[in-house]
């Protein structure tokens, strides 16, 4: 599916949808053939938590402290993570033996980090900047719903 289009369906959960989160993360998994395993993590006290998810398997991750891992990281410095290859990227908090490449997303609220997406893929090198602007366009979506 294409960004365009999977923003406006995306807008549609949004406005009519009593689970938004879950809901999109599901969009997300069954319209992106890469987008391997999708969760989103709320921040609570100085932890991200793990909230709605699709995939194959349950991740062993459901708390992670803010600044470890790559989802940590993102949370605490606010920025998108894109990582290329998580087998050399000593922070990579191993999940799932088959994931190659990963995105996280944080999602703000006020300027304060509330949550983040966090989206593996089997595919080496997976997420470009196309996949960084779309999933930060989904995030400043879902800001409103946490």
């Amino acid at each position: 599916m294409d960004y365009k289009k999977a923003s406006y369906e995306i807008e549609k959960i949004v406005s009519k949808s009593k689970n938004v989160l879950k809901d999109v993360v599901c969009f997300l998994y069954k319209n992106f053939d890469y987008y391997s395993w999708i969760g989103i993590y709320l921040v609570k006290d100085n932890n991200l938590i793990l909230g709605p998810w699709c995939g194959s398997q349950a991740t062993e991750h459901k708390k992670i402290p803010i600044g470890i891992g790559i989802c940590g990281s993102a949370a605490k410095t606010g920025r998108t993570e894109i990582i290329a290859d998580v087998n050399s990227d000593s922070r990579y908090l191993s999940c799932f033996v088959s994931t190659k490449s990963e995105i996280v997303v944080p999602i703000k609220k006020e300027g304060k980090i509330v949550g983040e997406i966090d989206i593996d893929s089997d595919v080496d090198n997976a997420f470009k900047k196309e996949d960084k602007f779309f999933l930060e366009k989904i995030a400043d979506m879902l800001s409103e719903h946490i």
